[in-house]
């Protein structure tokens, strides 16, 4: 039994490897970007709003990760603005947005890990977003120059 050499390691007993051509991987590059686009505004819209100390979040009882109000508005006002021009970068195909969008996926992932008590349904919804953007963007392996321009996962955007 020959086994394709793009999906598998070779390996006894490894799982395969995904196919970074597959419509699933470039798809999910480009949902990825459009995640992050969305969720950068999002949180932007999140650190604007503990910024401008309204009632939004509540007060935290005794928790051991706990920062002000006005630290979480930085801290979203930050990644947020960084997670959605890398959102619209990964859209337009660019190369630094792919290693800059799994930085950044895993600091929001992480941010939102230490957000739990202030809005734990969305921040566990964020969280398992985070892992989907992060699992794309491993995934997915760039056209080699000179093979199909039109290939990059924001072409069909263009």
């Amino acid at each position: 039994m020959s086994e394709d050499p793009r999906l598998y390691d070779g390996s006894a007993g490894a799982p395969p490897v995904p196919d970074p051509e597959s419509a699933w991987v470039t798809g999910g590059v480009l949902f990825a970007g459009v995640l992050m686009l969305c969720q950068g505004v999002v949180a932007a819209l999140q650190g604007v709003a503990a910024l401008a100390d309204s009632d939004v979040y509540g007060t935290v009882g005794d928790y051991l990760y706990r920062f002000s109000r006005t630290s979480w508005g930085w801290i979203h006002l930050v990644i947020g603005v960084c997670a959605a021009i890398t959102g619209a970068g990964l859209l337009k195909g660019a190369g630094w947005a792919r290693v800059t969008g799994i930085v950044l996926a895993s600091l929001t992932l992480f941010a939102q890990f230490l957000f739990l008590p202030y809005a734990p349904v969305w921040s566990v919804l964020m969280i398992g977003l985070d892992i989907f953007v992060i699992w794309a963007l491993v995934a997915y392996r760039p056209p080699a120059p000179g093979s199909a321009p039109d290939s990059a996962p924001g072409a069909a955007l263009r």
